[in-house]
């Protein structure tokens, strides 16, 4: 608990707005890619595809789309970021993981390879100094 302490300190005393706008725009992203899930639930049926022999499709489903919904926005303003972000990583990994048991979408793989180092340095550096985290901390 303290190294997570220290951590917090570290990163409060040196945040930039730009890293708080990265942030923002990688809720965005994954809220926006939520709502085209929801939207084409089809396409989404056909990535899992390769994995859905090993079962649990129906979940992957159901558990997708709300979790980039629900995190994207509570990434954007900041709020239980590193919760969020973990509920994104099983998600980004499988991303990668698909992309090599089915058919390769080269743009995808990149894209998923980008966010997902995009929530591992959030899920260390926090949330920042514009966020409801902080916000909340500094009420205490």
């Amino acid at each position: 608990m303290e190294n997570v302490k220290s951590l917090n300190k570290w990163a409060n005393s040196h945040t930039y707005l730009p890293v708080d706008l990265v942030r923002i725009a990688l809720g965005v992203f994954l809220f926006m890619k939520g709502v085209w899930f929801v939207t084409n639930i089809q396409y989404l049926h056909d990535l899992i595809s390769p994995i859905d022999q090993y079962g649990g499709g129906m979940f992957l489903l159901h558990y997708i789309a709300p979790a980039h919904m629900i995190g994207g926005i509570m990434i954007v303003f900041g709020l239980l970021t590193r919760w969020a972000i973990a509920a994104q990583l099983p998600i980004l990994f499988g991303a990668i993981l698909i992309n090599f048991m089915g058919h390769m979408h080269s743009e995808s793989l990149i894209l998923a390879i980008i966010v997902l180092i995009a929530c591992v340095f959030f899920l260390f550096y926090g949330s920042g100094k514009h966020s409801a985290d902080y916000y909340f901390k500094m009420q205490q």
